[in-house]
């Protein structure tokens, strides 16, 4: 064996070996997709107004605070039925200033006036970019916390203006993780408005800048977290979620219960200091979708910019707050529109099918050749095994997903792989047809095929990828096995077929071969 026969053969032996042991599996598995392994499949609405009614009440209380900061302190101030801010100010001669400081605020449009009131709504172009930002960063923090919830290969994509796909294979606990979705996590920290009457409150007079709600705590009896201590909570937000920079799970040595820590970034530690300095002997509530987790009296300055959450956790129960106030909060609330379940059975009944069909089409294919092309068949054939076994070797290297579309590309990469075959031994016979050498009609009926045989490789290689760029999930799938099929069906096709012709044509001795 010449020396660049020897080196081809070291490449083929090393690209085998590489591919059996990235496939074998005791090492990286090859990732099954949701039609094959079973899981969830769920189709969620972004309520997009619901984002723009929170960016209004945030602007409205950054507004509220530039109106303080200048000396102009309103009479009310909040948001009224319309969606507007309704703003009543004490003195006519504060209408001007007002006026001025919305104009500089650049995201308010005066709609209307009053005697001492004015209105002010958002612009309809920032409307619409808080809608579409609403559901941009709705994708990505439900990706950031199934990413940390450890489902394998989920899938995530927008759908339509305003709707989220999401496809989690293999989900052990289908309730748990859409609890984990569909929790908003606004977490706040408001002061508790000591200065009303908890008792005119519950009668149903409760002042307009407060709002009664309950503190959830864990039934001694039922161990199930009900509400139980009404308070009144200013509307007020001091602090908000967005400044967490951290959260973990930590047990109470009194109580021996988990708890949720929570540390906050640089700017929010800085606003925790003041806050606690300036409210000292009040009370703070932790609020957490509305729901009064704590509200402990502040004794003392917190500089340490740490804080903790309390309920009656269980540990799955803190572990899935930690993931979510890591990922931050949803903009909006998710509507369930769709939900679908696929079982293992079903998924192991479709790999049972799938991996059927490219078995007895393989087959079909092994014997049709070696009949055909008698040695050049069983040359293609071995090539074929080969193609197979480099698939299997780079999904599993690349820890791609295999799913039911998969297989299909599969099927469709060893039917391309013997047509390079069959391409290359019809030109072969033609050379020898013509009267042509053995050695002279193989190296023609390569090197006149390999052209054609590109140029069909590389027009699917650009279908398929075009799949996968603007494919939804299935077709993506199918776009993966279908590019690397077409990749190994060149190397096995052309390079390795015509090694082991070579390798035959090396032996002086043989004149003919049957193709």
């Amino acid at each position: 064996m010449n020396k660049p026969l020897l080196w081809r053969f070291i490449i083929i032996g090393a690209v085998i070996a590489a591919s059996l042991y990235a496939a074998l599996p005791l090492n990286k598995k090859i990732k099954l997709g949701l039609d094959l392994q079973g899981g969830m499949h769920l189709l969620y609405e972004v309520q997009t107004e619901k984002a723009v009614e929170m960016s209004m009440a945030r602007t409205a209380e950054d507004f509220r605070t530039r109106l303080e900061a200048i000396g102009i302190i309103p009479v009310s101030f909040g948001v009224d039925d319309q969606k507007r801010i309704a703003i009543e100010l004490s003195h006519a001669a504060d209408l001007d200033k007002t006026r001025t400081e919305a104009k500089e605020f650049g995201e308010l449009s005066e709609t209307g006036k009053d005697a001492n009131h004015l209105y002010y709504g958002i612009t309809a172009e920032r409307a619409q970019a808080i809608r579409q930002h609403a559901v941009d960063q709705a994708l990505e923090t439900l990706r950031n916390r199934i990413d940390q919830f450890g489902v394998a290969e989920p899938m995530l994509q927008k759908q339509g203006e305003n709707h989220i796909l999401i496809q989690l294979p293999g989900v052990k606990d289908p309730e748990r993780a859409k609890e984990l979705i569909k929790t908003t996590a606004r977490l706040e920290f408001r002061m508790v408005d000591e200065n009303a009457s908890l008792q005119e409150a519950l009668k149903g007079n409760i002042p307009p800048t407060s709002e009664l709600m309950y503190e959830y705590a864990k039934d001694p009896v039922t161990g199930k977290i009900e509400p139980r201590n009404p308070m009144l909570i200013e509307k007020r937000v001091m602090l908000g979620g967005e400044s967490i920079a951290n959260a973990d799970v930590r047990i109470d040595q009194q109580f021996n219960e988990p708890y949720v820590s929570i540390e906050f970034d640089g700017e929010g530690a800085r606003r925790f200091g003041e806050l606690t300095e300036k409210f000292i002997k009040h009370r703070m509530a932790i609020i957490l979708d509305g729901k009064v987790h704590s509200a402990p009296v502040i004794r003392e300055k917190i500089t340490g910019g740490k804080a903790q959450i309390t309920g009656g956790f269980t540990a799955d129960q803190a572990h899935d707050l930690t993931i979510i106030l890591r990922a931050g909060a949803l903009p909006a609330p998710l509507a369930l529109q769709e939900e679908r379940s696929v079982g293992p059975t079903l998924g192991a009944d479709s790999i049972r099918d799938g991996v059927n069909a490219c078995l007895y089409g393989s087959l079909a294919i092994i014997i049709f050749m070696a009949a055909y092309y008698r040695t050049g068949g069983l040359i293609a054939d071995f090539a074929l095994m080969l193609n197979i076994v480099i698939i299997a070797g780079l999904m599993a290297y690349m820890q791609f997903t295999l799913t039911l579309p998969g297989i299909a590309g599969i099927t469709l990469t060893i039917g391309m792989a013997v047509d390079a075959n069959v391409l290359i031994y019809e030109r072969i016979r033609e050379e020898l047809g013509y009267g042509k050498t053995l050695r002279a009609a193989v190296d023609a009926g390569f090197g006149r095929a390999f052209l054609t045989i590109l140029d069909t490789h590389i027009t699917t290689l650009i279908a398929a990828l075009v799949l996968f760029q603007f494919g939804t999930g299935p077709l993506k799938g199918f776009a993966v096995t279908l590019t690397i099929g077409l990749i190994a069906s060149l190397f096995t096709s052309v390079y390795v077929s015509r090694s082991l012709f070579n390798l035959i044509l090396s032996n002086r001795k043989v004149t003919s071969l049957k193709v």
